[in-house]
């Protein structure tokens, strides 16, 4: 009979995924190397995760789904449109400068070519609301109907990025490149 498995243990194995991906990257990171890091036999992490692409779409998963909780927990439904996205802005430049393990990962897994179409939409359906909040204010005439939606999605990941880089590059400044950063992504959305 199988043992049960343990929680415990799948969560240091994505725990070690993500440093040894953070560290090598995807393709370069051994399962031996994960398992190791983890505190378990190789065989466990197959125990747990079929294959190293099944480790990699739980682990953007998860990834996507801790970065959603802190991005949309709170989320300010009843106030403006700024106010929300701006809300979402700190959440996800917050989360960023505080788990640069996990965003290196996440920007490996986007551009790898390795997720599932589940898993990519799975991590897509916890930010709903906020591609809602663009589209109502597009149609609303508060942000520019000549952007496409997807467009003013992906500047508020880039510009994001760009303002972390900085933040932790000039820790003293991080006040300053947060808001300077949300001001240029608000400009480059907002109806005049």
């Amino acid at each position: 009979m199988a043992r049960p498995k343990s929680e415990d243990k799948r969560n240091a194995i994505l725990d070690a995924a993500t440093r040894v991906f953070a560290e090598r990257g995807l393709t370069a990171a051994p399962t031996s190397e994960i398992s190791k890091q983890a505190g378990v036999a190789e065989g466990t992490l197959f125990t747990y995760f079929k294959t190293k692409d099944d480790l990699i779409n739980t682990l953007y998963r998860e990834i996507k789904l801790e970065l959603a909780d802190t991005m949309m927990s709170g989320f300010p439904r009843k106030k403006g449109v700024r106010i929300r996205l701006r809300h979402v802005w700190d959440g996800y430049v917050t989360w960023g400068v505080t788990n640069p393990e996990q965003r290196k990962v996440l920007a490996q897994l986007g551009v790898s070519g390795m997720l599932s179409k589940e898993s990519i939409e799975a991590g897509s359906a916890p930010f709903v609301e906020m591609h809602n909040t663009i589209r109502d204010a597009i149609e609303q005439h508060i942000l520019r109907a000549d952007v496409p939606i997807e467009l003013i999605s992906k500047m508020l990941g880039a510009l994001a990025e760009a303002t972390m880089d900085l933040m932790v590059l000039k820790p003293a400044m991080a006040q300053k490149y947060r808001n300077s950063g949300f001001e240029v992504y608000w400009a480059g959305i907002a109806r005049k």
